[in-house]
C-alpha cells in the first residue's frame, strides 16, 4: 500500500494525564500507575504526563538537586516498565542530575513498549518571568529540537514556558515534527489561564500541526490541559480536576489541514535550522 493511502488512515489514541504532582516520588508514582493504567484502558497509544511529573517544584526553597535522578534511574526505570506492561509510548517530565548538583536539569523522557528510554528534551527555556527565576533553581538545556517518531507521525518536545517562543516550535516542525507534546506545570495567575489556552491554540494554528499540552493542576497551577488539532480546534480538554483526556490523532487531519491552509509552504522567510 502506497505511504499516502496508509498515511490517511491511522490515527494514534492518546491520552493527556492532568495530575497534582507533591514532593512524594514514591506517592506520584503511585498515582501514575493508577493514571496511566486508566489511560491504557482506554486504549491509549500514547500517553503524556505533565512537567515535573516525578517531583514538583515545590516550594521556592525546595532544593531539587538531592532529588534529581539520572535519566536510568528510578522514575526512568518505571516509566520505561509502565510503557512495557500496558504497551504504550510514554512521556513525562522529571528533574535530571546534571554537572551543578544544586541545578538539575528540568527533563522529559520517553519510554517505548519495547526499547525502554529512548529519547530525552532538556527544557531550554526557563522560566525567569512573572516575578519568578527558574534559573535559580535548574540548569537550560540546549535549544535543539528533539524528535520522536511514532508510527506515521513524528512528535517535537517542548516544556511549559517553551510555548511562548513560536520560533522553538516552528523549528520542531521545520525539522519534521507534525505533533507538539508540551507537557507544563502552569502557574496560576491574573490572565493566566487565557494565556495557556491561547498559545496552545496559536501554535497548532501557526503549525498547522496538533498540540499536546498535559499540565499540572492543584493549587499552584492551572490545569486545563487540552489535545488542539491542526485548525486549532480543541479536540478533547479537562478543567483543574484530576482527569484523563483522551481523543485520537488522525494524521490524515493533519495533510487536510495542510492543503486546506499551505502556510508552511507558502512562507517567504528563510526558515529556522
Amino acid at each position: 500500500m502506497p505511504r499516502s493511502s496508509h498515511w490517511q488512515t491511522v490515527s494514534v489514541r492518546t491520552a493527556l494525564i492532568q495530575l497534582s504532582a507533591t514532593t512524594d516520588v514514591e506517592g506520584n508514582m503511585e498515582a501514575i500507575t493508577r493514571l496511566v493504567g486508566e489511560a491504557a484502558g482506554a486504549g491509549a497509544g500514547l500517553v503524556v504526563l505533565p512537567e515535573a511529573a516525578m517531583h514538583d517544584f515545590g516550594a521556592a526553597d525546595v532544593e531539587l538537586g538531592p532529588v534529581a535522578q539520572p535519566r536510568d534511574g528510578v522514575f526512568g526505570q518505571f516509566l520505561a516498565a509502565q510503557a512495557r506492561q500496558h504497551s504504550i509510548t510514554l512521556v513525562a517530565g522529571m528533574f535530571e542530575r546534571s554537572e551543578d548538583p544544586g541545578r538539575p536539569y528540568n527533563t522529559l523522557l520517553v519510554a517505548s513498549h519495547d526499547l525502554g528510554v529512548t529519547h530525552h528534551y532538556r527544557k531550554a527555556h526557563l522560566y525567569d518571568s512573572f516575578g519568578y527565576r527558574e534559573s535559580d533553581r535548574l540548569t537550560p538545556g540546549e535549544p535543539r529540537p528533539v524528535l520522536v517518531p511514532l508510527g506515521d507521525l513524528t512528535l517535537g518536545l517542548m516544556t511549559c514556558y517553551d510555548l511562548r517562543f513560536p520560533e522553538f516550535s516552528r523549528a520542531l516542525v521545520d525539522a519534521g515534527a507534525d505533533v507538539l507534546v508540551v507537557p507544563a506545570a502552569w502557574v496560576r495567575g491574573p490572565l493566566k489561564e487565557d494565556h495557556w489556552a491561547v498559545l496552545l491554540r496559536a501554535r497548532a494554528i501557526e503549525n498547522t500541526a496538533y498540540v499536546l499540552g498535559a499540565a499540572q493542576t492543584g493549587p499552584a497551577y492551572v490545569g486545563c490541559s487540552a489535545v488542539i488539532d491542526p485548525f486549532g480546534v480543541i479536540v478533547a480538554s479537562a478543567g483543574d480536576e484530576e482527569a484523563v483526556v483522551v481523543a485520537d490523532i488522525v494524521p490524515g487531519r493533519i495533510a487536510d489541514v495542510r492543503r486546506r491552509n499551505p502556510s508552511l509552504a507558502n512562507r517567504r522567510l528563510s526558515r529556522v535550522r
